[in-house]
């Protein structure tokens, strides 16, 4: 395949690309998350256009114009990837070293440089900003999925291909032995095409992998408190309930219910009824170490999981809780809500499951509500440790 024809690929590859992100960006509303990809293949989809119609075209619009704008599609693919790694700071990176290399392209131009340095600049260039998106994926490598790592991979080796294919085409203008500079030309062309695949791929298949993730997030995850869910809580409490089987401090299980929580949705709405747990969720957490878990089991019941703490230590704990709720007013847009709420605590016991374990908090919650609520009551001890 001669390099015109896989200069028209690109254009073409491109151009498909651009047409399909139309309709799914028209379909699922996804214009927001993919912008600044979809800009990017439609600056290089014209770019790879202008430079197959060199010679019939103006060189203006097929040199320094066509590679300004193959230049800004490089760079938006970097900045989609930046984007897609949590890093939105890319305009004070890849802005400057976009303008920069514009400047030096047109001014090379200008001076009537050779065409195998412009190609040079051209190719140093792009691979520059594929190891710019690179870089973004690779951040945090050890924690990266096995996709990130093989895209990381895949494009620094395809960016050294296209920087090579530039300066070979200085350094060796007349090719060397069976390295003819038709060859080292379509190598750089190749390793383009390759780049768009893998660009292509690489990036929807992150998109995949990265709502994938939220997903499971939210399958676990409160979309209200931002806290565990009843599954989420229970995941994160298995092991705990192993552990409990060794020697050594307890773990303690808090059972929370917001008093007369259902009278605040009724009398206010549900909308102050979510100010009110989000406010609840906020000052606990303000009583809890970080190693401790706070979950929502449902509606104003949560639980409170507290690592290698005795049932006296969960008590004040739990206590303080209730103090700092019962202090909290919560303003709403027509009333100021007091809040009070009611505990049961207990521990994990060796020969506990997760149904005798929550049993004997909710008893305890009980307890705590009938004694008159905004209380904190303990499940009450084994038989055997009573005797002891």
């Amino acid at each position: 395949m001669d390099i015109k024809t896989l200069v028209l690929a690109l254009a073409l590859g491109n151009l498909s690309l651009c047409a399909a992100l139309f309709f799914s960006e028209q379909q699922g509303g996804a214009a927001g998350r993919t912008a600044t990809w979809s800009r990017a293949k439609q600056f290089q989809a014209l770019a790879w256009g202008l430079l197959y119609l060199r010679g019939t075209l103006p060189d203006f619009l097929t040199i320094p114009f066509a590679n300004a704008l193959l230049f800004t599609g490089f760079a938006l693919d970097a900045a989609a990837l930046w984007e897609q790694a949590g890093r939105r700071v890319w305009r004070r990176y890849l802005v400057p070293m976009l303008a920069a290399a514009i400047v030096i392209f047109v001014c090379a131009w200008l001076l009537d440089t050779p065409a195998p340095r412009r190609i040079a600049i051209t190719s140093v260039v792009m691979g520059l900003f594929f190891v710019a998106g690179a870089a973004a994926l690779g951040r945090g490598w050890s924690a990266g999925t096995l996709l990130r790592r093989y895209l990381v991979v895949a494009m620094l080796v395809l960016a050294l291909a296209v920087v090579a294919r530039g300066l070979l085409s200085v350094a060796l203008p007349d090719g060397w032995g069976w390295v003819s500079p038709a060859l080292i030309q379509s190598v750089g062309i190749g390793a383009l095409y390759l780049m768009m695949l893998s660009n292509a791929f690489g990036y929807l298949l992150l998109g995949r992998e990265q709502l994938d993730g939220e997903l499971a997030r939210l399958e676990v995850l409160d979309a209200l408190t931002e806290v565990p869910n009843r599954r989420g809580f229970y995941q994160a409490l298995t092991p705990w309930m192993a552990l409990a089987r060794r020697p050594g401090l307890p773990t303690a299980l808090i059972i929370l219910n917001l008093d007369h929580f259902k009278r605040i949705n009724d009398d206010y709405g549900h909308a102050v009824g979510d100010m009110v747990l989000v406010a609840m969720v906020d000052v606990c957490k303000k009583q809890l170490r970080d190693s401790d878990l706070m979950g929502r089991l449902g509606g104003g019941e949560f639980a409170i999981q507290l690592p290698r703490t005795a049932q006296d230590d969960a008590m004040m704990v739990a206590e303080r809780i209730r103090n700092a709720i019962a202090l909290l007013p919560v303003k709403a847009e027509k009333a100021v809500i007091n809040m009070t709420a009611s505990l049961g605590v207990t521990t994990i016991r060796a020969d506990d499951s997760a149904v005798s374990l929550f049993k004997r908090a909710d008893e305890a919650l009980r307890e705590a509500k009938a004694s008159g609520r905004n209380r904190v009551a303990e499940a009450q001890s084994p038989v055997g440790a009573l005797e002891a």
